[in-house]
């Protein structure tokens, strides 16, 4: 049976500090697999302005938050976060989280556990930014910047910066079992 030996990078502590060197490598696997779909989660902008300084040229997806996720009209990513993102090439997207919209309304009116609520923990069994990647790469597909016939590098964090960067083989939220985790490039451990 033909295979090959990738190493993967465990990083001792999850969080932003995690965020260059997750780029880094990320942008490195991207290189050698020829990927050029690109996806990251950035909430305030500041991921997602590291990212396109380093994957210019690259089709480069950033995933924001949803407007009023933490507080009802609040805009989470910063203005000139988004401008800087745009004028290195990346294409900015707000929407709600792929695993969380009306699962987490139902949730916190009648207490009752939702499917999606499900799927995002098990996913966090690998990590939180297991789970983000997933969505995002997801939530790419579903604004129609992603192919589900083409590989992507899925970067996501814990809460912060970004720790976690994933190849995957991305679906449609609606078909989310057709999704592919191919390589972990990097977790936190």
């Amino acid at each position: 049976m033909a295979g090959y030996v990738r190493r993967t990078v465990y990083f001792q502590r999850s969080g932003r500090e995690n965020t260059d060197e997750t780029l880094r490598l990320a942008k490195e696997r991207a290189e050698e697999l020829g990927i050029r779909n690109v996806v990251v989660a950035s909430s305030s902008g500041e991921t997602g302005v590291a990212a396109s300084r380093v994957f210019g040229g690259y089709n480069l997806v950033v995933v924001t938050s949803v407007v009023g996720y933490l507080k009802q009209n609040e805009v989470r990513m910063k203005p000139s976060s988004r401008r800087e993102i745009e004028s290195n090439g990346g294409i900015v997207v707000t929407a709600a989280h792929a695993f969380g919209a009306l699962g987490r309304a139902v949730h916190s009116r009648f207490d009752a556990i939702q499917i999606d609520e499900i799927i995002a923990s098990v996913l966090r069994l690998f990590s939180e930014g297991v789970k983000v990647a997933c969505e995002i790469a997801c939530m790419a597909v579903d604004s129609g910047h992603f192919r589900t016939d083409e590989e992507a590098i899925a970067i996501g964090g814990s809460g912060g910066g970004a720790d976690t960067a994933i190849v995957v083989k991305p679906s449609n939220t609606h078909t989310f079992f057709e999704t592919s985790i191919r390589e972990i490039i990097c977790k936190p451990r």
